[in-house]
């Protein structure tokens, strides 16, 4: 029984616990239970100025904005209720102050302008209290100077490369700033790091670092450049040496096997950009077709050098000799002669040339093995279908010998195209009477 009553005992209470939260959290909310809303206010510290127009409208005006003197944060406080000023962070809270309607030197007020990052926040919390409400910005005279950019290169290529001659997008830069605090820069440097063993040439935006003319660093605070950073590109390139070749284009009895050939240099040594001729170890001449070939012949040629990259070797123009390892020419006659591709019925086609010679080229000992019966000549009736009457129309020649034989020159052959015609039925002739 007294089971029971615990049980129902911790029920109850449990259950007055969560309205207890409920009513808590509708209040925080909302408000009161009576309708009147709870309204909080929460302040936040420090909160940076933007100032705006500084490097614009300001810097045209031969003015800027100093440091000393000039307030860089507020004080805020905001209103809403509880819930709703727990959704805002400091980095929400935007104040800024325009310098666009300054245009004299000395110690002055700028009204601040309030907002927010986050879109939302406007409608659901405000501002109460800015402190100071105006900010004092101290304007002095603006000076400029332009110094050179130098460099420094950490680490080095690895073995087999070099490094090419280091480009920087901005050789010198104007700095803005007092007078008396660019007087103190001599220079500007960017430090490149192209690790321990570079193979392909290093690019990088780079920041700088002031310097004074005993080579100190300098705090770039207070000081405005034209650029904030400098592309720095360092080539990393690679000596080659590459074989000069070409590009033979072979035919049935004019292969690449049976040629001679020399190129006279072999080969030329260039420098360049490491992953441009990272894949590259050979240098195309031009291309050539064998079947051009009739005996030794001597070719010039520019030699192509990849762009961006230096011919060591000096050397701009290559020789080619060519010539046949055994090359024999022979005129075979055949008369095996037919014709294909004639799709219309009802045609009849008789072949007017009956015999050919036709000129065949390769090694002496597959040429050796030639004979008619190996050629076949094929007329192609293909554009005759609906023709009528004697044609001159084109040939291939095919060689069945399984020599690389090539055939040298075109070849047509002669024929006659006619409808075809039945022959009439005889009929049997009648029997004469037998004579009395």
């Amino acid at each position: 029984m007294k089971s029971k009553v615990s049980k129902r005992k911790a029920f109850y209470i449990a259950l007055a616990t969560l309205v207890a939260v409920i009513i808590w959290i509708y209040v925080d909310m909302t408000g009161s239970p009576d309708g009147t809303a709870l309204v909080m206010t929460k302040e936040f510290k420090e909160i940076p100025i933007e100032y705006l127009a500084e490097d614009t409208v300001l810097a045209d005006r031969g003015l800027m904005l100093l440091e000393d003197g000039t307030d860089t944060t507020v004080d805020v406080t905001l209103e809403g209720t509880r819930w709703n000023l727990a959704k805002v962070d400091r980095d929400d809270i935007l104040i800024q102050a325009d310098l666009s309607n300054v245009t004299a030197t000395g110690q002055q007020n700028i009204s601040n302008t309030t907002g927010f990052t986050t879109r939302g926040l406007a409608q659901i919390v405000k501002f109460t209290e800015i402190k100071p409400f105006t900010s004092t910005v101290n304007i002095g005279e603006l000076y400029s100077k332009t110094v050179d950019v130098r460099y420094e290169i950490i680490g080095n290529v690895a073995e087999g490369y070099s490094a090419g001659e280091l480009q920087l997008s901005n050789t010198s830069v104007e700095i803005r700033g007092q007078e008396e605090m660019l007087d103190q820069v001599s220079y500007a440097k960017v430090s490149l790091d192209i690790g321990p063993d570079a193979v392909s040439t290093v690019s990088q935006l780079l920041p700088f670092q002031y310097y004074d003319e005993n080579d100190q660093p300098l705090s770039s605070s207070g000081i405005h450049s034209s650029v904030d950073q400098v592309q720095v590109t360092l080539p990393v390139n690679v000596t080659k040496e590459l074989a000069l070749t070409m590009d033979f284009h072979e035919v049935p009895g004019a292969r690449l096997s049976n040629v001679n050939v020399d190129i006279n240099p072999k080969s030329i040594t260039v420098s360049g950009d490491a992953e441009q001729l990272r894949d590259v170890d050979s240098l195309v001449l031009s291309e050539f077709d064998l079947i051009n070939l009739d005996s030794s012949t001597i070719y010039n040629y520019v030699i192509p050098v990849p762009e961006g990259c230096e011919n060591l070797s000096g050397i701009t123009q290559a020789t080619l000799r060519l010539s046949f390892k055994d090359m024999t020419t022979a005129e075979v006659t055949t008369d095996r002669i037919r014709y294909e591709n004639l799709a219309m019925d009802g045609k009849h086609v008789e072949l007017l040339t009956l015999e050919m010679n036709v000129q065949i080229f390769g090694t002496s000992v597959d040429v050796s093995r030639i004979t008619g019966d190996n050629i076949m000549v094929v007329a192609d009736l293909t554009d005759f279908n609906n023709a009528v009457g004697s044609y001159t129309v084109p040939a291939r020649v095919l060689i069945d010998s399984g020599g690389d034989i090539g055939i040298a020159g075109t070849y047509q052959v002669r024929v006659d195209i006619s409808e075809s015609r039945e022959e009439p039925t005889e009929e049997p002739a009648e029997e004469s009477p037998p004579a009395e």
